[in-house]
């Protein structure tokens, strides 16, 4: 950091394993890329080249190559992987992969129906070649999915060889973990965490009240996805209880309740 300051939590170094910062590439050009490198790249852990973006971003290679220089997973969208899947492309799918050198994969079933059998035996084929990140819950909103099964999804997905399982969120925050208005399902979040370790969960969390929220309920060291690129450092001073919304995290209580009891002066 730039300067010395008491009181900072410690977050996790990179390449790490825990306190990963996703962020969702919807199309940036080369330009942006290498200007999210140079401003935020230290901070960035993946960078998902979102839904079906790759198919018709220019320089492709290029984009891919300027990422992974940066010492930054980047992996395509799970849409594509859907869309591959359901013409029946799967084999053609890897080919992909292995042309782009993409290392890390999502596997997801947002989209389409896929059995969850089927679902995890494509997890455990493409987990012999890559780093497979997979996403649970649907992307519709009317679409319910039980606490339970929620679980049994995620613990089956990591056994099929997942890295992390992604929980779903979609880039505008309102399905799957979250309600219709972005706030958090609670019961939901705490029952997979019965269940699930964190360190293995990437929370989709795109809005800023999600980030706190899972911050304040997880530590800094929260794994947190679907960051817009321009909110990465804004995301890490949250991690680090720099911005307002989560200043008194990490103060010592004595201090924290008398800076709490200052009122200002009328006038």
């Amino acid at each position: 950091m730039n300067f010395p300051l008491s009181h900072i939590p410690a977050r996790s170094k990179k390449p790490r394993e825990e306190g990963l910062t996703m962020v969702m590439d919807k199309g940036l050009s080369l330009r942006q890329a290498e200007d999210l490198i140079e401003a935020s790249g230290h901070l960035v852990d993946l960078v998902k080249l979102g839904f079906g973006t790759s198919y018709v971003s220019r320089d492709l290679k290029k984009k891919i190559a300027l990422y992974g220089k940066a010492d930054i997973r980047v992996y395509l969208g799970g849409t594509l992987f859907e869309a591959f899947v359901a013409r029946g492309m799967f084999d053609d799918y890897r080919k992909l992969l292995d042309q782009f050198g993409l290392e890390n994969v999502e596997v997801s079933d947002g989209s389409i129906s896929i059995p969850h059998a089927e679902k995890c035996r494509y997890i455990g084929t493409l987990a012999r070649d890559h780093t497979v990140l997979s996403e649970v819950g649907s992307k519709e909103s009317g679409i319910l999915i039980s606490p339970a099964k929620w679980v049994r999804m995620m613990r089956s997905e990591l056994d099929s060889g997942s890295w992390k399982v992604i929980a779903e969120a979609r880039e505008s925050g309102t399905v799957g973990i979250y309600r219709p208005n972005g706030h958090a399902h609670t019961a939901l979040v705490n029952r997979i965490l019965s269940k699930i370790d964190a360190k293995d969960i990437l929370w989709e969390a795109p809005q800023r009240s999600q980030q706190v929220w899972f911050i304040k309920h997880l530590g800094p060291n929260v794994n947190l996805g679907n960051v817009a690129h321009d909110d990465v450092i804004p995301l890490e001073t949250l991690r680090l209880g720099l911005r307002g919304d989560t200043f008194f995290q990490y103060l010592p209580e004595e201090v924290a309740v008398k800076l709490r009891q200052v009122q200002p002066k009328a006038g």
